[in-house]
């Protein structure tokens, strides 16, 4: 008797589809069963106002959780950001994938890149964090742009290049990688690849597999898509969240990354190194720094590396530069 097909909650989006297919594809080699993707839609799909304004921690997640606890889906895939950091007492995340690529990306017409926007370019963006560290790093380089808030799908947000509205927009690179379609993008546009050290990530950037914590057998299936240097990492970025208590929305960026002693030689990890950032919206005021220990291997030790960078930005007046506190 064939065993009934495990159903996976997603968000209706193009990209959340993408990243769940992944997801099932992942699942559907690991248990041998089938995978039905189910669309949920959230308050965060519905909402016309900008995720500033409607605090974006929790709104595209709640809808999908319900959902678990209402048994009408088996397991969910949302995006790891998205995801309050306090847990859910009745559900577990199951597995965290390897990390896609962390940068984010600035789309612009051909030819241009983030150093050669023309003055008083317009660049889309619904991210304070991203707004915040543009403008800073605008200012420290000669440039003049003004971030304006944008909503909507990938191609929404290219279309505004497309059209003349905006001179940029920036997005996600793993984002764009999943649902495919850069190289047509690049036959149009420029797609300049910022460096971290120019904006830093939302912290978390990844996606989280969640499902009943009394599902033993399935919470040991979807382990197995477990990535065990990308839960660390981004269980240190949310330490340093929580610890800031910023809600996801809020102007901060962070990146836990692996060192190795010769790195291109083979050699094995040995560190990992977070870096932090806060700032005024504005790009008047940031609070960025870093700190590195031993690659964690527990929980435990990797959210205190989270919270031993956060006191050192709350010690340099980051509480005073968030327009968000976490509700």
């Amino acid at each position: 008797m064939t065993e009934r097909a495990l159903r996976l909650g997603t968000r209706r989006s193009k990209l959340a589809m993408a990243q769940s297919g992944h997801v099932a594809d992942a699942v559907r080699q690991v248990t041998g069963r089938p995978v039905e993707l189910v669309e949920i839609t959230t308050y965060g799909d519905t909402s016309r106002e900008h995720l500033a304004q409607i605090g974006g921690t929790g709104v595209f997640v709640a809808a999908l959780r319900d959902a678990l606890l209402a048994g009408e889906v088996d397991f969910a895939v949302h995006s790891l950001k998205d995801l309050p950091t306090t847990p859910h007492p009745d559900l577990v995340v199951a597995a965290i994938p390897r990390r896609e690529d962390p940068r984010d990306v600035l789309i612009a017409p051909a030819g241009t890149t983030l150093d050669r926007l023309p003055a008083g370019a317009r660049v889309g963006t619904g991210s304070p964090r991203r707004t915040a560290q543009l403008h800073a790093y605008a200012r420290d380089h000669g440039l003049e742009i003004t971030c304006v808030p944008i909503r909507g799908n990938v191609d929404t947000r290219v279309g505004y290049v497309r059209n003349g509205e905006l001179d940029a927009v920036v997005l996600a690179a793993a984002g764009l990688n999943r649902i495919g379609g850069t190289e047509e993008l690049t036959r149009s546009l420029t797609l300049d690849h910022l460096p971290v050290d120019t904006v830093l990530p939302a912290p978390a950037r990844g996606l989280a597999v969640e499902c009943p914590a009394s599902d033993a057998g399935l919470v040991a299936a979807l382990a197995a898509l477990d990535d065990p240097y990308t839960r660390a990492a981004v269980t240190a970025e949310r330490s340093l969240l929580a610890a800031l208590e910023a809600g996801c929305s809020a102007p901060v960026g962070a990146l836990a990354d692996l060192l190795a002693d010769d790195p291109g030689h083979g050699q094995a990890v040995t560190e990992m190194r977070l870096r932090g950032v806060v700032g005024t919206t504005d790009g008047s005021t940031l609070v960025q720094l870093s700190t590195t220990g031993p690659v964690p291997t527990s929980h435990d030790e990797a959210m205190a590396l989270g919270r031993v960078l956060a006191d050192e930005m709350l010690a340099k007046g980051a509480a005073g530069l968030m327009g968000e506190r976490a509700l």
